[in-house]
C-alpha cells in the first residue's frame, strides 16, 4: 500500500512539473550560494545571493538573465550574466550553462563560463525548491578565479 501511494505521489509531481516547462512560460528565482559550500583558490568562505529571470522559448528550453552578489571576508563581487537551461520534463532535473561577467571590489574583472546541474522540486504548481551544483570556470585566471559550489534557490514558474 505504501509503495502504491508513493508511486501515485511521484506521478502527480511529475505531471505537474511537466506542465510548467512549456513554451511561453516565465520564471523568476532567487538563490543562496556559497554558505561555506563554495570553494575557490583565493576565497575559502563565500556567501552569495543571486536573482534569475527566464523565459521558455520551447518546451523544456529556457533562456535566462542573472544578477549576483558574493561576499567574502575581503571582497565583494558583483556579477551579471545570461544563459540557458534544458529541463528533463520526466523528473525536473535540469542542465544549464551560462556566461557571466564578474567585478570584484579589488578592481579585478573576470569572465566565467558557468555550467550547472540542478533539480526543480515542486512544492505546488508554481513554486519550487531548486538545489544545484555549479562550476564557475574563469576564462581570465583559471586556477584563481574558478569556483565550484552548491546553491539552493526558490523558483516561481508562471
Amino acid at each position: 500500500m505504501r509503495k502504491l501511494m508513493f508511486t501515485l505521489l511521484l506521478m502527480a509531481v511529475t505531471l505537474s512539473a511537466n506542465a510548467q516547462f512549456e513554451k511561453n512560460k516565465s520564471y523568476i528565482s532567487t538563490s543562496l550560494t556559497g554558505l561555506n559550500l563554495s570553494y575557490s583558490d583565493k576565497e575559502q568562505a563565500v556567501f552569495g545571493l543571486s536573482a534569475l529571470g527566464g523565459y521558455f522559448i520551447e518546451d523544456a528550453w529556457m533562456l535566462y538573465g542573472k544578477l549576483g552578489y558574493d561576499h567574502t571576508r575581503y571582497t565583494d563581487n558583483f556579477s551579471i550574466g545570461a544563459g540557458g537551461r534544458y529541463y528533463f520534463t520526466q523528473n525536473g532535473v535540469y542542465l544549464g550553462v551560462g556566461l557571466q561577467y564578474e567585478h570584484m571590489t579589488k578592481s579585478i574583472n573576470n569572465v566565467q563560463l558557468c555550467p550547472e546541474v540542478g533539480y526543480a522540486f515542486f512544492i505546488n504548481r508554481f513554486l519550487t525548491i531548486e538545489p544545484a551544483v555549479y562550476y564557475n570556470m574563469s576564462l581570465n585566471d583559471f586556477a584563481g578565479g574558478s569556483k565550484v559550489g552548491l546553491k539552493i534557490g526558490l523558483g516561481f514558474y508562471f
